[in-house]
């Protein structure tokens, strides 16, 4: 065998009891699990793994790497978390399919997630369709696996634009077609982002008919919904009313329960979604180990100042009336943007600038940042969204934490990083998220046993992209594996030092190729698109276990 790995304790991902075995692979598969007792392997290399755990590989559910991938091959953030898997266009926008307009208005729209705003050169978008775009990364080479959502905001500013009103008979037909096509190409579902335009000018019946495409591709929907503020619990029943009403597997996208008003109410967001499971529902949802969330400042805008796009955006804000208007409606009244909520400006921390000349503001809240200045704290953001030319990204501390806590129980819960990537002090998520669930909750807290993280990390994700060689430490399953030690495992980012590495995962091998050795990145770029190919179900084999 190409490596055997020695005496390790193996955490299968199935939930069950760990055990000692020594694990064979060849060939890019796990070859063979060898239990105490059984004959010996041997291998070209032998790995002795005595006091580490061997788990699969952990899927990113939730990922804003669409262009950091293409532009950081090492992609240390998430090779060095044990991420072997992410799935890519998230909350309904990024960067495929689109023509030449739509690309131009995405990448203004969306700079402070991924950057590549016009103008920027580190990244050739020579791709339209989705195929394109992961053959784009097949042909590149990249550090770990990638799945891709279409973004439906995307895709309603194609066939749409920015205008907020409903679709047109033709304009729908479009839209459907747009999305088999990606589906037909390799995508795995779709993704909507319900508070950001022009994603959120979308009635129900209409992506009712969107999802029915997904549907019939055996893809899930996975919407960033309308609120997760004023109307959270309303907001996720939509959805489960949508899908359920399309006939399609539904995904929630970091469900949170944010701001004072959700305060201790996660438990009616799990009486929900079990009342649903229970009535034959395919729900499952992703969230991040953090409470503080991570978006752009634009996005805390009311829609209707967002629509025509981002210079419409501007000009309404360089207008002293229209930007009083703006102002009232996010401070007094509560922007949709924000949630429904009245904006708190000491909760909103500047946390990235594509501007350099405004680094002063990064680290700050807003309302820091104008008592500097004395000024109101929406003279502040004003000015920052104008001159940053709306990219710049925040941290929104309005997160609770018996709230993170109590979902991250659920038995259709999965990890999701959010990590956005951009910026010069990101959310530590973006580098901590999966080490963070092993260190701080299974292993100091104990809201999970270690078993049950991994299993929440690994085979779920995998049972939900539909993905039967992935997810499990299993005889003929891909070898995409990590190593760590259970009792180091630790996140390294903080909220002040976001982008240190995490300790205790020494080895990451994805296809059976070491993309992490001995705690460092090694130049191997094993990763590759994984594409929506086999309709199919995953499915066990049948001495495995289901996860718990």
């Amino acid at each position: 065998m190409d490596l055997v790995i020695r005496d390790v304790r193996v955490i299968d991902g199935s939930g069950g009891p760990s055990y000692r075995a020594d694990v064979g692979l060849d060939d890019g598969r796990i070859a063979a699990v060898r239990r105490e007792g059984d004959p010996a392997l041997s291998g070209t290399r032998l790995l002795d793994a005595h006091g580490l755990a061997l788990s699969p590989g952990f899927i990113d559910m939730h990922a804003h790497s669409d262009l950091a991938l293409l532009r950081d091959p090492a992609h240390e953030a998430k090779a060095a978390q044990g991420v072997t898997l992410e799935v890519l266009g998230q909350d309904g926008l990024s960067y495929a399919p689109v023509d030449d307009p739509t690309l131009a208005e995405v990448r203004k729209a969306i700079t402070g997630w991924n950057g590549g705003a016009p103008g920027d050169t580190t990244v050739d978008f020579d791709w339209r369709t989705v195929g394109e775009y992961l053959d784009r990364l097949d042909r590149q080479g990249i550090a770990v696996n990638a799945a891709y959502l279409i973004p439906q905001g995307t895709v309603r500013m194609y066939a749409v634009g920015w205008d907020d009103r409903p679709a047109t008979p033709a304009e729908l037909a479009r839209m459907k077609q747009l999305v088999a096509e990606g589906l037909e190409q390799g995508a795995v579902g779709m993704s909507s982002g319900l508070t950001y335009t022009p994603g959120m000018y979308a009635g129900n019946a209409e992506l009712i008919e969107l999802c029915r495409v997904v549907a019939r591709y055996d893809g899930y929907y996975c919407p960033h919904h309308r609120s997760y503020g004023a109307g959270a619990l309303q907001a996720y029943e939509e959805m489960v009313s949508l899908t359920r009403a399309a006939g399609c597997a539904l995904h929630l996208a970091h469900a949170t329960m944010n701001f004072g008003v959700n305060k201790g109410r996660a438990p009616e967001l799990l009486a929900l979604l079990d009342d649903a499971l229970a009535a034959g529902a395919d729900i499952s949802l992703d969230t991040y180990p953090y409470t503080p969330g991570c978006t752009t400042l634009v996005a805390m805008l009311p829609s209707w100042a967002s629509e025509g796009g981002p210079d419409a955006i501007l000009a309404r804000l360089r207008d002293d009336s229209t930007a009083e208007k703006i102002r009232h409606h996010m401070e007094e009244i509560g922007a949709d943007g924000c949630h429904g909520v009245p904006i708190e400006w000491d909760t909103i921390e500047i946390s990235g600038v594509s501007d350099p000349g405004l680094a002063s503001c990064v680290g700050k809240t807003v309302a820091q940042s104008a008592a500097q200045r004395g000024e109101a704290p929406w003279v502040t953001a004003r000015r920052l969204l104008i001159d940053d030319r709306l990219g710049s990204t925040i941290l929104q501390h309005v997160g609770h934490e018996e709230n993170v806590r109590e979902i991250m129980r659920h038995r259709v819960h999965t990890g999701g990083s959010d990590g956005i990537l951009q910026g010069d002090k990101p959310h530590p998520r973006a580098y901590g998220t999966f080490p963070h669930y092993l260190g701080r909750y299974a292993r100091e807290l104990g809201i999970l046993s270690l078993e049950e993280t991994v299993a929440h990390l690994t085979s779920r994700p995998a049972a939900r992209l539909r993905l039967p060689d992935r997810g499990l430490v299993r005889e003929g399953y891909r070898a995409d594996l990590v190593l760590f030690d259970p009792d180091t495992v630790a996140a390294g980012s903080t909220f002040e030092s976001p982008r240190t590495l995490p300790i205790g995962i020494p080895h990451v091998l994805i296809d059976g190729r070491f993309v992490i050795e001995d705690g460092r990145r090694t130049d191997v770029l094993a990763g590759r698109s994984v594409r929506r190919t086999d309709h199919r179900p995953a499915r066990l084999p049948p001495n495995a276990r289901p996860a718990s």
